[in-house]
């Protein structure tokens, strides 16, 4: 089991929910990336999605995409990416998720980046764009690393693709909670229930709830219903507003810990 698994294990065992936090490696600088996860930590991050900075991000919103954009311009690639998670582990057990798109991953090679991410302490990997129907030997190769692969469901997935989802996914499913792209919203999406209700129908994986989660109460919303949230815009923003500030450290533990506090409310 995965670093990511004895999370959740730890997690349910305690009668506690996670929060899964995503930055974009590189952002502001690959050099800060690393103190950026330890401030997630300390705020009560359970486990962080590594973002791989990709010029053609279409699932992303425009917080996620412009870090992207400042990562890429900072020298960040999926190489150096391992890098800074090489550096993160060196740090701390925190679990880590690859998040990226397919095309870095093609570039690179699928066997090599197995090997690679297992190495630099990776404990998993989601392929953005990856169909799951399609998805047999990029499985194969992070199985044989002992990574997990986490695939998405949306609302628009159909029975069978959420089947696939259920059977190939491993660590957790991550579930889109509402079409379009990333981003902060003053409300969660009506589609988030059923979609939690038909995936939970056909696996006992845990269960995350991402796109559209930014504030305490959308964590205490969600929290008698999956085992984890996702918070990816509103971290990235935070990063963005204090990028400048020698207390950015503080001000993104200090948000972290903020939403954290959302599962004490939840019902």
């Amino acid at each position: 089991m995965t670093r990511i698994g004895n999370m959740f294990a730890a997690l349910r065992r305690d009668g506690r929910k996670g929060l899964v936090a995503y930055l974009t490696a590189g952002d502001p600088s690959p050099e800060r990336t690393p103190e950026l996860v330890q401030a997630l930590v300390r705020g009560g991050a359970d486990l962080i999605e590594l973002g791989v900075p990709f010029s053609d991000p279409i699932a992303d919103g425009p917080a996620i995409q412009a870090a992207g954009e400042r990562a890429l311009r900072a020298g960040t690639t999926l190489a150096r990416v391992l890098e800074i998670a090489a550096e993160i582990r060196r740090r701390s057990e925190v679990p880590l998720l690859l998040f990226t798109y397919l095309n870095p991953v093609m570039r690179y090679g699928l066997a090599r980046l197995a090997a690679d991410a297992a190495q630099a302490g990776i404990d998993g990997c989601l392929l953005i764009d990856a169909s799951v129907e399609e998805a047999h030997e990029y499985i194969g190769a992070m199985h044989g690393q002992g990574l997990d692969t986490v695939f998405l469901a949306a609302p628009t997935s159909t029975p069978r693709r959420l089947r696939l989802v259920a059977e190939y996914s491993s660590g957790f499913v991550y579930l889109v909670s509402r079409t379009g792209v990333t981003g902060e919203r003053e409300s969660l999406s009506s589609q988030a229930a059923p979609l939690i209700r038909s995936v939970r129908a056909v696996t006992d994986l845990p269960l995350a709830v991402g796109f559209g989660v930014s504030r305490p109460e959308h964590v205490a919303e969600l929290a008698g219903q999956v085992d984890a949230v996702v918070v990816g815009s509103a971290i990235v923003r935070t990063i963005e507003r204090h990028a400048n500030d020698p207390a950015l450290c503080q001000h993104l533990e200090a948000f972290v810990r903020e939403l954290k506090s959302g599962f004490r409310n939840g019902v």
